[in-house]
């Protein structure tokens, strides 16, 4: 039987289809962190918010799924302490813990993990489970996020919720939609359903 093929079992994500070794999941954390940054840097200015439209929630949340809860909150804390030591790969380049989006970023470390937990429960093997997974996992940043931006920018509840919430309901039901057809396409291409 090949590692691939013993390891595509109940609990198994797609990480779990490459050979398993310690490099391997040293590569990977480094790997999500290195996605997660590099999304990061797809930003658009939302008119009113000091949040920005970003590819980073969507990364955090494919790289929880792909490699599990262990990994993917590791590749997340990764990115986090990267980030704050000073490495600009936060949203617009931005490096620190001082940002009033800061909270967005401990949000991910904890989607991250709750959608890679979901993941090793086949979450993400069909475009419905992994639609809710995602939406989970949307809400668990936002739960994190919007109150750090509250208290940080010295914001209402609903200032808060009006520059840091609203404004990305569109954009995270398009990333949902995308997760949904892409997690378990990969499944399927992989012949590990």
């Amino acid at each position: 039987m090949s590692t691939a093929t013993a390891t595509a079992r109940p609990g198994a994500v797609l990480a779990d289809l490459l050979p398993a070794s310690r490099v391997r999941d040293a590569a990977l954390v480094a790997g999500g962190a290195v996605l997660t940054g590099l999304a990061a840097q797809l930003s658009v200015p939302v008119p009113g918010s000091p949040v920005p439209v970003t590819g980073q929630t969507f990364a955090a949340l494919l790289v929880g799924t792909a490699l599990g809860a262990r990994r993917g909150f590791l590749s997340l804390a990764l990115y986090a302490v990267a980030g704050v030591a000073g490495l600009p790969w936060f949203a617009n380049g931005a490096s620190g813990a001082g940002m009033v989006s800061f909270g967005y970023v401990l949000g991910m470390l904890l989607a991250s993990a709750a959608v890679g937990a979901l993941a090793r429960r086949g979450a993400d093997r069909s475009p419905l489970r992994m639609a809710g997974a995602m939406i989970l996992g949307e809400a668990i940043i936002y739960a994190v996020g919007v109150p750090y931006l509250a208290l940080a920018a010295h914001l209402s509840a609903s200032e808060a919720i009006a520059a840091g919430l609203t404004p990305f309901l569109i954009g995270d039901a398009l990333k949902a939609a995308l997760a949904m057809g892409a997690l378990p396409a990969a499944w399927k291409f992989a012949g590990k359903r």
